[in-house]
């Protein structure tokens, strides 16, 4: 029903509530159940004492609700006759906040509302606040873990009469069976609320198919190749808010295109199957990159020189940045960094800025420099304004940013060991402190594994899949592992095992064969598509096999189909706005680039209608707002979900972002939230989802565009880390960090600079390595350096050739 305002003077009660009142008093005096009696006059409102009017004897505070919150701040309660109806409303009053917050919320006991998983629920109060600094924030029961924090819902206006305020729940989680939710002041000023509603908004939804055991693509999705390859080595994959991808090869890990100045991008329009030629400054050869909060995509480093072949000298990074402008389909030159960078990552902060920081530098060293992209300047800060921390974070380590504005290391990387100590570690940039995070299993066997942080970034919940190093291991492993950075004193928990999948022959995976080069992509519905990857690090044996990961039940759905197409070494995966994913790239260890292009439908599309948004009142959001869509038909769910741009299983910066709904129809109001750094300023795919699981075609919007809010609601976590590293600034901490031979798994003392000759063979007699390698077609090598696999018995400068392969 559409809400109706009240008549004017609307704290003026009923005569009908005034009787109702009255007769709860009278049965609360005789001690027949008041809460009984009430719930039996709403019997669809699952509050008990919603409108506050029954108190609790000893404390004289309402019955089934108490006085909750956190932190350093000085604030008071009262039960106040300044009521939206009846003669009781409960007030809060901040006068000094360091931080936390106060709020009236349910008793976490049997007074909590009862709940049922996978439905969802409507929840209202009336307030009246002298402040915007107040939450709609929700708590559940999980009985396993107890009481824990869910969400913020919303972030409500300031107002100084009565206003009704009205949310949906997300889909109850599994193992939750009651929630406790209210308004949270977080700012100095008052707070009045009464007359608390809570009704089941669950819509039902079909019979799952696949829960009898179907094979269709309803089950399986569908996998289909491109009639039309790329034209370049697409290395890294870039969607842009014109949903075009931006696919960059540089030199494409071709020696000879770099020795020719040869450097590509091209622009694939999805909807049309078309490619446009971008012209390419230098090669951004495993470069970073990142979304600007305007939709311009800043490319950081790249290229500077290629390995040489006796291994003397590794590959070297650019200083040098660039921007791509999709309004002209070019790059444009910004200033350049403090040092080269080959194999950065790059994170989009809170307020539009963005930190880079790994890889190697100018001369082939792992860099220890931070770099600091100003937005509002359009350039790389200078040294003294950009702060360091002198510590080398390896190449392309995966930095996610969390809602308090610290960066969470998760250990993913790529090429070599994990860094020293547990692996992972949450680096506040602006304090320039490091503090170890526990619980990654096998840290040093985490080479192009892949780390997403899970849908809905509200939950802080991040996921570590695969990987593996070859100077250690022989294979990758199928170990992930999950972290809650909402915890007190997070640390990492053993996950389930990736599913396994065969081998180009048929083979099924044994044991605990798993793979690395991961792509992990978030869909529209909550889960995560992961795909592709090998069982080795030195790009061979790829794995077909393809799965969901469910964040609500930490469970892995087997049996996907496939991509027929091998993904292995610079491969990629990307979201499209129509709900599909790109899959792109494979460059075996021969030297060769598969440039064929394969496009997933999920499940999802095979599974009905899908809705649509018909209207949107606006597409630029201010953080802490509440944004009109309307919709065709009923959707239980909505969500923003930050544009890829992916290399080398590292996207730092992908994300999804709940929207809690307050739903009238076809007319649903979105909350978007007010913390910068759960959503940072950019554009986001916008998307709805049906009770079937069946999401809308995204529509664009652009967050942040009008600036932030002042104060943004953080929860406290991590209470318990304290810094393990503090680094100061002297001389010796500028320095690069040597890069150990083998680094990358490969031996470049063989072959061409392109192949990877692995710097660990499996178990074999070596004279049977040629023969191995033979098969993989490798060919005969060239001798650059030390034979220390032995593959040049005649000693003729050339490996595994006529004279060095074992008679069979």
């Amino acid at each position: 029903m559409p809400y109706r305002p009240p008549r004017p003077g609307g704290a003026r009660p009923t005569r009908t509530r005034l009787l109702l009142t009255a007769l709860l008093l009278f049965t609360a005096a005789l001690g027949l159940g008041p809460l009984g009696t009430q719930h039996a006059t709403a019997a669809s409102n699952l509050v008990r004492n919603p409108g506050l009017e029954v108190l609790d004897g000893p404390s004289q505070f309402p019955q089934c609700f108490e006085k909750s919150g956190w932190g350093n701040n000085d604030f008071s309660f009262a039960v106040t006759d300044d009521a939206h109806s009846g003669s009781r409303a409960v007030r809060v009053q901040l006068t000094r906040r360091a931080d936390g917050d106060r709020k009236t919320m349910m008793l976490e006991n049997s007074c909590a509302p009862q709940v049922t998983p996978d439905h969802q629920y409507d929840l209202s109060f009336w307030y009246r606040s002298s402040t915007p600094d107040v939450a709609f924030t929700l708590f559940r029961h999980d009985t396993a873990q107890g009481w824990v924090y869910w969400t913020d819902l919303k972030t409500l206006p300031q107002s100084a009469g009565w206003t009704r305020t009205e949310v949906r729940t997300p889909l109850i989680p599994p193992n939750t069976d009651q929630i406790t939710w209210g308004g949270a002041l977080y700012g100095v000023g008052t707070l009045t609320t009464d007359d608390y509603a809570m009704t089941d908004a669950t819509v039902p939804s079909a019979p799952d198919p696949c829960a009898a055991g179907g094979t269709g693509p309803e089950c399986r999705g569908k996998w289909t190749v491109q009639s039309v390859n790329s034209p370049v080595r697409a290395i890294h994959s870039v969607l842009l808010h014109t949903g075009k991808v931006l696919l960059i090869a540089g030199s494409g890990n071709d020696r000879n295109a770099f020795a020719a100045g040869t450097f590509k991008t091209t622009l694939f329009d999805p909807a049309t199957g078309s490619y446009t030629d971008i012209p390419t400054p230098e090669d951004f050869f495993c470069a970073g990159h990142v979304q600007l909060p305007d939709g311009r995509v800043l490319v950081v480093g790249g290229n500077k020189d290629y390995a040489a072949p006796d291994g003397s000298v590794g590959y070297k990074g650019l200083r040098t940045s660039y921007v791509f402008d999709p309004a002209q389909n070019r790059y444009v030159k910004v200033n350049d960094m403090l040092a080269g960078h080959w194999y950065p990552s790059a994170t989009a902060m809170g307020n539009g800025d963005v930190i880079a920081l790994g890889g190697l530098g100018e001369d082939s060293a792992g860099t220890v420099v931070n770099e600091h992209f100003s937005y509002a300047r359009n350039q790389w800060l200078p040294m003294g304004e950009a702060r360091q921390a002198w510590s080398f974070w390896g190449l392309y380590p995966s930095m996610i940013l969390l809602q308090d504005g610290r960066l969470f290391y998760t250990g993913s990387h790529v090429f070599g060991g994990g860094l020293p100590g547990t692996g992972a570690s949450v680096y506040d940039y602006d304090a320039g402190t490091i503090s170890e995070v526990p619980g990654l299993r096998r840290k040093d066997e985490r080479d192009q594994s892949m780390s997403v942080l899970l849908p809905p970034a509200q939950d802080q919940k991040v996921l570590t899949m695969g990987g593996g190093n070859h100077t250690v291991s022989p294979d990758a492993h199928r170990l992930t592992d999950l972290i809650d950075m909402k915890a007190a004193s997070p640390q990492y928990v053993p996950g389930p095992d990736l599913p396994q999948g065969h081998y180009a022959d048929g083979s099924p995976q044994t044991g605990g064969q798993g793979k690395v080069y991961v792509s992990a992509v978030i869909l529209p519905d909550g889960t995560v598509l992961e795909t592709g990857g090998a069982l080795h690090t030195y790009r061979e044996d790829p794995v077909f096999e393809a799965s969901l990961y469910d964040p609500a039940t930490n469970t892995f759905r087997a049996g996907l189909a496939t991509d027929p197409v091998p993904r292995t070494y610079h491969s990629s995966s990307t979201l499209l706005p129509d709900g599909r994913v790109l899959s792109v790239g494979n460059n075996p260890g021969d030297g060769s680039f598969d440039q064929r292009v394969s496009i997933y439908e999920p499940p999802y599309l095979f599974k009905g209608a899908r809705p649509r948004i018909t209207s949107l009142a606006s597409t630029r959001w201010t953080y802490g707002t509440s944004q009109r869509i309307t919709v065709d038909k009923p959707v239980v769910k909505a969500s923003l979900i930050r544009p890829a741009a992916v290399t080398h299983s590292s996207d730092p910066n992908q994300r999804y972002v709940d929207l809690p709904m307050t739903v009238d129809g076809d007319t649903v109001d979105l909350s978007l939230t007010s913390n910068p750094n759960l959503a940072p300023p950019g554009w986001y795919m916008l998307s709805v989802v049906d009770a079937n699981g069946v999401p809308s075609v995204s529509k664009w919007v652009r967050v942040g565009s009008e600036g932030q809010v002042a104060a943004a609601r953080v929860q406290s976590f991590a209470d318990e880390l304290r810094p393990s590293t503090t680094q100061g600034g002297t001389h010796e901490h500028h320095q690069g960090v040597k890069m150990a031979e083998g680094y990358d798994g490969c031996d470049h003392a063989y072959g061409r600079i392109n192949q990877c000759v692995p710097w660990t063979f499996p178990k074999m007699p070596r004279a049977e390595r040629c023969a191995w390698l033979l098969d993989k077609g490798y060919g005969r090598l060239e001798v650059h350096g030390r034979d220390r696999h032995h593959l040049d018995r005649n000693k003729d400068g050339i490996a595994c050739g006529k004279g060095d392969v074992k008679k069979r």
